[in-house]
């Protein structure tokens, strides 16, 4: 039987550009990617005229005006920015039907968070959701937050312009026809859904929190790149900004349980986390 081979070890310069990335995100990479950082970083090797890791690292120590950031650059390029429409929509739906259960009959306007947006998928889908529920029950249309770290995804997410490939991820055909419009082949949502969301630069590690108190926040699928001491921080910094009877949505694969005192799952809401009695 062939034994798998052990990932090669990482480089100096890899090990500088990992110790960069979970210094300023959290987020953590093993031997077993560090091909990822070579793929990543080449197209701005090239755009810089750098001829490796090497120089690249080297020229980020050196700092100075030209290479001012430099660092962020990297930063964003090594970013995992996978993200979808809709996605875990099961999730999504049952997201609906707790937020209708907290505005209750005094059609209060609920204010929800998506965190690490990406490039604006998940609050396009949660704006869509909620006009929709507005439609068939007259639910207020909450305020609708979203942040991520990354300045390159933000733009995209501002501009609400997706590729065919982009759109026909967990979007169906009668939603895109409702809420898109095809403008230079790409998939453009209209303005009446773009204008309804609050886009902003968010380090969920070191930058302040949005001001007040949420009902929804989602965070999903960010845990799992972070070190455990980044998660507690980052759960407890939700905690801090949750308002009593909010709810907490993560990853599937994600969980409060063993990082964070603050937040204890939900008894109704299956996958969800509500803040803590005390």
């Amino acid at each position: 039987m062939t034994m798998p081979q052990a990932a090669p070890p990482m480089s100096h310069a890899a090990h500088k550009i990992v110790s960069l990335l979970e210094q300023r995100t959290g987020q953590q990479l093993d031997a077993g990617r560090a091909w990822w950082i070579d793929s990543a970083l080449q197209p701005m090797l090239r755009e810089r005229g750098l001829a490796s890791l090497d120089e690249l690292v080297a020229r980020i120590a050196a700092g100075g005006r030209c290479e001012a950031g430099l660092a962020d650059l990297v930063v964003d390029a090594l970013l995992n920015q996978e993200t979808s429409f809709f996605r875990d929509s099961s999730v999504l739906d049952q997201l609906i039907g707790a937020a209708r259960d907290m505005a209750g009959d005094t059609q209060r306007r609920l204010r929800v968070w998506s965190a690490a947006c990406s490039t604006g998928q998940e609050p396009l889908s949660l704006a869509m959701l909620f006009a929709e529920a507005q439609e068939q029950g007259g639910m207020a249309l909450p305020e609708i937050r979203a942040t991520d770290i990354s300045a390159r995804a933000l733009l995209r997410a501002r501009s609400g312009r997706y590729t065919q490939f982009e759109i026909q991820r967990g979007l169906s055909i009668r939603r895109m026809m409702r809420w898109f419009e095809l403008r230079d082949e790409l998939w453009e949502a209209r303005p009446e859904l773009r204008l309804r969301l609050l886009y902003s630069q968010q380090n969920l590690m070191s930058d302040p929190m949005p001001a007040g108190k949420f009902d929804i926040v989602l965070c999903r699928n960010v845990l799992m790149y972070l070190s455990p001491a980044a998660r507690r921080a980052v759960l407890e910094r939700i905690a801090g900004v949750l308002r009593p009877g909010g709810l907490l949505v993560l990853g599937a694969g994600e969980t409060v349980i063993g990082h964070s005192d603050a937040l204890v799952p939900s008894e109704r809401y299956r996958g969800m986390y509500r803040l803590a009695a005390h």
